[in-house]
């Protein structure tokens, strides 16, 4: 087997029911975009998955914890295929997919489900907290490491590992979305910056510049692009 020809990150940003995703390779000094995905993780026939929390709400316990389960086992089939095709299509392009990095909510551990079930604003963040979940425990099946960062230490913790102030690193993410074109928006950007910190962190790649990745399922490879 031929070695490959270069490794990458995945930073995700989960939402309601789908998560952005953008594959970052390089190095900290010069990380280069390879793709951008939207990975969905609902499934179009079990109504009330992408918000699961708000659909059992109303529900008697016992029922609302079991319809729970279902939406879990389905998060976790559509995050472990999604991931799966992901790291597929990567390796088939010669590109080793070495860590990835999973946004965090900024809210506090919503704790047991009776104590979310009596906050509505505990019923948002663990709606969130669903999505993350699954793909941490597709990331896990697929002996992925991968880390949570929360949303509100990200510009933070960028800013110190890669040496750059706030406004640098805005318009550095801004530039590395040229190549992809739209959608570029917050989302796909704080991905991307989150796939840069973990390099930044110590994720080792070579120094081969990695392959462009083909399009899959349902997002957009870039042609690789060095940031300046």
């Amino acid at each position: 087997m031929k070695p490959p020809r270069g490794s990458c990150v995945l930073g995700f940003a989960p939402h309601s029911g789908w998560a952005a995703v953008v594959v970052i390779g390089g190095t900290p000094h010069e990380p280069l975009v390879l793709a951008r995905e939207r990975l969905e993780l609902t499934a179009a026939d079990l109504p009330g998955a992408r918000q699961p929390y708000h659909a059992i709400e109303p529900m008697p316990f016992a029922a609302a914890s079991a319809l729970l389960e279902d939406f879990k086992a389905s998060a976790a089939r559509m995050a472990a295929a999604g991931i799966h095709t992901l790291l597929q299509t990567a390796r088939a392009a010669g590109v080793e997919p070495a860590a990835a990095g999973i946004l965090d909510s900024s809210g506090r551990d919503p704790g047991t489900l009776s104590a979310i079930l009596a906050s509505h604003a505990l019923i948002h963040t663990a709606d969130g907290n669903h999505f993350r979940e699954a793909l941490g425990a597709a990331c896990r099946l697929e002996k992925l490491p991968f880390a949570r960062i929360r949303q509100r230490d990200l510009a933070g913790e960028a800013a110190r590992a890669l040496k750059r102030g706030p406004g640098q690193l805005k318009a550095a993410v801004a530039r590395l979305g040229r190549d992809v074109g739209s959608p570029w928006g917050a989302d796909q950007k704080d991905a991307a910056l989150l796939g840069w910190l973990l390099l930044a962190r110590g994720v080792t790649l070579p120094d081969a510049t990695p392959a462009r990745l083909p399009l899959c399922a349902a997002g957009t490879a870039a042609r690789p692009r060095r940031h300046k």
